[in-house]
């Protein structure tokens, strides 16, 4: 079958090869600049959209503020499956190592105050991480049952031991009494600064800082140690002799064995670093999004974490790009739907989606010079979301919360094909076998 080129429609190559060039130039940036470019261009979308949807949501202090707040949870249990599938360990699990978090979090902040939850909730997801690398690396349990097995387990774990805890705490079988948050802090002259550019409306200028003025307001002390944790990960991981012992046991454990590397003990060390991630993220979601535990409030941020993991190609900075992307609707969400339930920013955020699968279906057909199927399915779903866009004044109460799984689909879709998972992740590993 013959396949359709960009020259047989156009007739020459000429834009082709300038926006090809356009490219080249982009991918020859340094990282932060590429960073740096591609967050100035969003910003931009989502002003021009602002202007077209009549909101002013969309880049609102708020909005930002409230993105990095509900990111959080998905980048610390993102940050814990990095660890895990590094070392060849899938950790379908971690949505289980959260809930096992977050019960932690509430009695040990309810015993010891925010700072001793924090740590009960990382010492409760390791636990569960501790049970995962047992049943999958010292058994062989495949990955996905014993994974699966703790999500099963934690809910009803943790029911046991409310009911026997909470009780006489003032809580109740199914929720703990209210605990305190670490508190929070605001960068000063910064926020002002940023405040003061945004108060003059000029387009775009004011967009960018009143985006940045959400980042240095009322930033929780929590959300700081996790943003931290990024570059701490990442250089952990890909800078010392620890992270390469653990990356050779996700990418050729028999190599490593050879050259004398201890790959149980290093699997050991991946999953449960990966399980108190997890328990982190529990922590988080207890003491600083809701104050207090309550049965099932993980979710599934556990499962959107891997999405974020895969998107991120199993690296730091890149789980925190799809935590973002993931916690963005929600954070929208939460100042939309007030009391008039206007649904007006949410419904601007369809058409952010159809600027994205058309700038991939655009950048793809570039790159490859003919119409493939992901070109064809980007182009069919933007169509369709437009079409959605255009025939409604609101978005419905349901949108935000199906949007991030709606999201994760997509995501993982397009993305698949220019992502490297660890070679051995989910393959059994028995020392001294051939």
């Amino acid at each position: 079958m013959t396949s359709i080129t960009s020259s047989d429609l156009s007739g020459d190559n000429t834009n082709g090869s300038g926006t090809s060039g356009a490219i080249a130039v982009f991918k020859s940036l340094p990282a932060w600049a590429r960073w740096s470019l591609t967050a100035a261009i969003g910003v931009f979308v989502l002003t021009v959209v602002q202007e077209l949807s009549g909101t002013e949501l969309l880049t609102s202090a708020n909005a930002s503020g409230g993105m990095l707040r509900w990111a959080m949870p998905i980048l610390l249990a993102g940050l814990g499956g990095l660890f895990s599938e590094r070392v060849g360990v899938v950790n379908i699990g971690l949505e289980g190592m959260m809930i096992l978090g977050t019960w932690c979090g509430a009695i040990g902040a309810f015993e010891f105050g925010p700072w001793g939850g924090l740590l009960a909730g990382l010492i409760g997801g390791a636990l569960g991480g501790l049970l995962h690398a047992v049943a999958t690396v010292q058994f062989g349990v495949d990955h996905i049952i014993s994974g699966v097995a703790i999500n099963i387990l934690a809910p009803g774990l943790t029911r046991f031991l409310s009911d026997r805890l909470f009780p006489q705490r003032g809580g109740s079988i199914s929720q703990s009494p209210r605990v305190d948050g670490i508190g929070d802090f605001t960068v000063p002259v910064v926020a002002d600064t940023f405040g003061s550019i945004a108060d003059q409306n000029i387009f775009f200028l004011s967009d960018i800082a009143s985006i940045l003025q959400g980042f240095v307001t009322n930033l929780r002390w929590f959300t700081l140690i996790g943003l931290l944790l990024v570059p701490i990960a990442s250089f952990v991981m890909f800078k010392t002799r620890l992270g390469l012992r653990l990356r050779i046991c996700g990418e050729n454990p028999k190599a490593g064995e050879s050259l004398g590397v201890g790959i149980y003990r290093h699997k050991y060390i991946g999953v449960i670093i990966s399980g108190a991630f997890a328990g982190l993220a529990g922590a988080f979601i207890v003491i600083e999004l809701t104050g207090l535990y309550r049965g099932g409030q993980t979710n599934g941020r556990g499962f959107i974490a891997l999405a974020a993991l895969i998107f991120g190609n199993w690296r730091a900075r890149g789980v925190l790009t799809g935590a973002l992307l993931f916690g963005y609707p929600f954070a929208i969400s939460l100042n939309d739907f007030d009391a008039t339930g206007s649904g007006v920013a949410t419904r601007a955020l369809l058409l952010v989606v159809v600027i994205g699968l058309t700038a991939y279906a655009v950048y793809t057909f570039i790159q490859d010079k003919k119409i493939t199927s992901n070109i064809v399915l980007a182009g069919t779903l933007a169509a369709g979301i437009l079409l959605w866009y255009l025939r409604t004044e609101r978005a419905a109460e349901w949108v935000p919360n199906t949007m991030p799984y709606a999201l994760v689909l997509i995501v993982l879709v397009f993305a698949s094909q220019s992502l490297k998972a660890p070679a051995t992740a989910g393959m059994p590993f028995r020392r001294g076998e051939a």
